[in-house]
């Protein structure tokens, strides 16, 4: 209650009096403040309580009699308003500083927002000069543009959404494997074989190898180790003992390649299911993962989601909902070279039967079947590695290997049903001169094999298509392809 000297005065500043509101707090209430995130904050159930915000300053509006802040920590994108005593007000106080802040919560008389803190005690602890800054007050600043500053682009609205958004989407994955029964295993980022065969290997030594060479085996660990492009090897070890396990974790390709859907560094979901015989097995985990991780997306994240729906991809939005609520297409690879040959669009590459498609083929396969996901299914088994499933199948030998394409993005996922007849894989390996790099992957068809298969997601990919992002450099916190290896 104020003083009834107060409430006797003649008119006086609203600064003042909440000045006094505060003297009055501090003499009577002795309870320490409670150290709130900015989400928490904004959520309305803490009015009237002393708190304490941590956070950086998003704007500042300093007046005769009041100063009023926007601060954010990262939690939400809204910022908290603070409202203070233009004596609260320093040189230091500026956009982009971090503030330590105590004050109490009260409900906010502006209709656009529910809550603003009454501050008593503003400690800047962190400087920073808005002239300097890269990032100005109130300007919206591209994805391109703020990508030149990987050390300080998790400070603006957009990038600090994406990561919001990676990190929910990461859990929304990790709770759909948990939910059907898959274990997760941890598989080496340090590796001796390259799954995909493709050579598109970085090599892992200890610096300053050159003076090993003289040694009986210049190798630290006796063996050519390679960064991992897939933890698929290791999975299907694991499912020798499991009916389904799961990876999520970086993979590496040196693919020198600047294109706006690859990266040297990413991040895979990857899944294998023991006890399959079915491509549509494999094909309905695929599908289920990417409809409940986007509903997750779309229902927890959605100021964050509609930030980019609404200024990074104008109108995405519906073909995000299109795409949840249709079932998604399945043709095969002949079908699909059909219709890019009956196309009238004239394409960079080839489309003869027994080539690869390209990302233009994708896109263009998509969008014929109306911007709906789409599997393409049994590919020339020439195209495939060598642990995919042989149909045998005449004229056209295709391996049992599926490709998801989706929008904007081409192929998300690839997988196959996993070769388990050791006779067939023996013959493979032994034409490609692998029979002995890859003799550990032969006796598992020798103990208890049974018949198997799965698939890996590209983590930034996925996030490409649910938000709309051109480029996957701005769905990745550090980016990492050729030419560029910044931080």
């Amino acid at each position: 209650m104020l003083p009834a000297k107060l409430l006797r005065a003649p008119a006086v500043s609203t600064a003042w009096i909440y000045q006094c509101m505060s003297i009055c707090r501090r003499r009577y209430c002795s309870k320490s403040p409670e150290k709130l995130r900015i989400c928490d904050a904004l959520a309305s159930q803490h009015i009237g309580s002393s708190i304490r915000i941590q956070g950086w300053v998003r704007s500042v509006r300093p007046q005769k009699d009041n100063l009023f802040l926007h601060v954010n920590d990262g939690s939400s994108l809204q910022p908290l308003q603070v409202v203070a005593s233009s004596q609260l007000n320093s040189r230091d106080l500026t956009f982009g500083c971090a503030v330590d802040i105590t004050g109490y919560l009260e409900k906010s008389p502006n209709k656009k927002q529910n809550v603003e803190l009454q501050a008593h005690e503003i400690t800047v602890i962190g400087e920073c000069n808005p002239v300097d800054f890269p990032f100005k007050i109130k300007e919206r600043h591209s994805l391109e543009y703020i990508r030149q500053f990987p050390h300080l682009r998790c400070r603006t609205n957009a990038f600090s959404s994406l990561l919001r958004i990676r990190s929910e989407a990461t859990s929304a994955m990790q709770a759909f494997f948990r939910e059907k029964g898959f274990v997760q295993i941890h598989t080496p980022v340090i590796t001796s074989n390259d799954c995909e065969g493709a050579g598109e290997l970085f090599q892992v030594e200890p610096a300053g190898q050159e003076k090993r060479h003289e040694e009986a085996n210049p190798y630290f660990f006796s063996v050519p180790a390679f960064l991992t492009v897939s933890g698929q090897l290791h999975l299907e070890v694991m499912s020798g003992a499991f009916p389904a396990v799961y990876t999520f974790g970086p993979t590496f390709r040196a693919e020198n390649s600047q294109s706006r859907r690859h990266l040297a560094e990413f991040y895979m979901v990857e899944a294998e299911i023991a006890f399959t015989q079915s491509l549509e097995d494999i094909m309905k985990v695929m599908e289920d993962l990417f409809k409940a991780s986007t509903e997750h997306l779309l229902s927890k994240c959605t100021e964050d989601v509609d930030l980019f729906h609404k200024y990074v991809a104008p109108g995405h939005r519906e073909q995000v909902d299109a795409m949840m609520k249709r079932k998604f297409i399945v043709i095969t690879y002949t079908e699909a070279i059909d219709i890019l040959n009956r196309s009238s669009q004239q394409f960079a590459f080839n489309t003869e039967w027994g080539c690869d498609l390209q990302t233009e083929h994708e896109k263009y396969l998509v969008k014929h079947c109306g911007n709906t996901p789409v599997f393409v299914t049994d590919y020339p088994y020439d195209l495939k590695p060598f642990y995919a499933r042989d149909n045998l199948d005449e004229p056209q030998h295709t391996a049992a290997a599926v490709d998801l394409l989706v929008p904007g993005v081409g192929e998300l996922c690839g997988g196959s049903l996993r070769e388990e007849r050791l006779e067939f894989l023996r013959s493979r390996l032994a034409k490609l001169g692998l029979e002995e790099t890859y003799e550990w992957y032969l006796q598992l068809r020798q103990f208890g094999s049974v018949p198997h298969g799965g698939f890996g997601m590209g983590f930034e990919r996925y996030l490409q298509c649910v938000l709309g992002i051109d480029n996957i450099k701005d769905t990745i916190p550090f980016a990492r392809f050729s030419h560029s290896c910044l931080l």
